[in-house]
């Protein structure tokens, strides 16, 4: 019998107790019928998905849940990006996640991270700007590659990836002139920098976003550097071939990869307002040509970095309600269906950045089996999970344990 395997990833849902929450997390709190549900016909648990000694950023997460070791595999952010933009990298680029942001000075002159996506910029009016940067900012070796909303790529042929960057989402609120040292070593990077603001500073876009009450996309942020990887494809290794559904480039670009067709949804914007029912279409299609998909719902995450508690349940809420309920049932059209629910590391809302802590997973064997248990009143939640006993030290391991229980 073909087995079919589906992974929902709700990005960054994993959180800490909360005293507004009376002492629940998001998850706790959040309604989640649908996950809910699968409970009594699947198993919990907690997975490590952040290797020791790594930073805890999503790509390093998900390459790990996609059964790929980070220590061995991960040479940066960027470059995964750049695959999912078609763009080949040569053995002489390097590539950097160019974040376009909102810098402010207050009133003792000091230059803090005021949003580090620029108020969720539209994909149309960042484009705008990245062109407008293309062609009076870039100059020799650097080339800028537009992407969605605030995410966009910086390519750099004869750069060296050694320079010490950070992501700007983990520097909210933060003065930002220690986190730029290194730029300085780079006369290159500098130019492009300086050019870059005073081209933003005064640009129709940004006007209008002023004049509308958004934040200025007045800045560009350089990170997550590096150069192209090489990783044996998942048909390799295990004999699957399938999808990656996700709005935001570095997922695709790992399912690139992995040899997973990435698949761009019109409307997958990576934040609340995101197309879920052409996602969930795209999933289900893909299903019919491949053994998996992989399906990445980025809106948990970004509230959590945002600190916004309303907005991260809301964001799981819609997890459950337009991702989970309609891909389980649209499921039944399959024989036979492996279901992994995860999160591939936790944005604590009072932290408003990534932490590597495990987090928890649920993986139902036989998503169709003809004996179903009795709904559960539980929930879905870190505690739960954790009390399970059942424990995987890192993504690779439960991606290995899911895909071979069909095999």
């Amino acid at each position: 019998m073909q087995c079919k395997y589906i992974i929902l990833v709700g990005d960054g849902m994993a959180d800490d107790p909360l005293e507004e929450l009376d002492g629940k997390t998001p998850l706790e709190a959040a309604r989640t019928p649908n996950i809910d549900r699968l409970l009594p016909q699947g198993r919990l648990g907690m997975v490590r998905t952040i290797p020791e000694g790594m930073e805890p950023g999503s790509d390093i997460a998900n390459m790990s849940l996609l059964g790929y070791d980070p220590l061995q595999y991960h040479t940066g952010r960027a470059p995964l990006e750049a695959a999912s933009m078609g763009i080949q990298l040569r053995n002489t680029e390097v590539a950097f996640r160019c974040n376009l942001v909102t810098l402010q000075e207050d009133e003792q002159g000091v230059t803090r991270m005021l949003d580090y996506s620029a108020d969720h910029i539209t994909t149309p009016e960042a484009h705008e700007l990245i062109d407008a940067l293309q062609r009076t900012a870039c100059s020799g070796p650097l080339n800028l590659y537009p992407g969605v909303s605030y995410r966009h790529l910086l390519v750099w042929d004869g750069g060296r990836e050694e320079l010490q960057t950070t992501p700007p989402h983990d520097i909210s609120g933060r003065p930002v002139q220690a986190y730029q040292r290194g730029y300085h070593q780079e006369p290159l990077l500098l130019q492009f920098i300086e050019t870059a603001r005073d081209v933003l500073k005064d640009h129709p876009v940004n006007r209008k976003r002023l004049a509308a009450g958004k934040h200025p996309a007045n800045a560009v942020w350089l990170w997550g550097q590096g150069r192209a990887p090489s990783m044996p494809s998942l048909k390799e290794r295990f004999g699957v071939t399938g999808a990656m559904v996700s709005a935001v480039d570095l997922l695709k670009g790992i399912g690139v990869y992995a040899g997973l067709e990435p698949i761009d949804v019109p409307g997958a914007t990576g934040y609340l307002d995101t197309n879920y029912q052409g996602k969930v279409s795209a999933a289900l299609k893909a299903l019919h040509k491949g053994d998996l998909v992989y399906v990445h719902i980025e809106a948990p995450d970004e509230a959590g970095h945002e600190g916004n508690l309303a907005k991260k349940i809301e964001a799981i809420e819609a997890f459950d309600a337009q991702v989970v309920g309609p891909i389980v049932a649209g499921a039944v059209q399959f024989a036979r269906v492996r279901l992994l629910i995860e999160t591939d590391h936790p944005t604590p809302i009072h932290k408003r950045t990534h932490v590597s802590d495990p987090v928890p997973f649920l993986l139902v064997e036989n998503l169709n089996t003809s004996t179903k248990k009795e709904d559960s009143s539980n929930t879905f939640c870190e505690k739960l999970a954790r009390g399970a006993g059942w424990h995987f030290q890192s993504g690779v391991e439960l991606f290995d344990y899911f895909l071979r229980g069909c095999q």
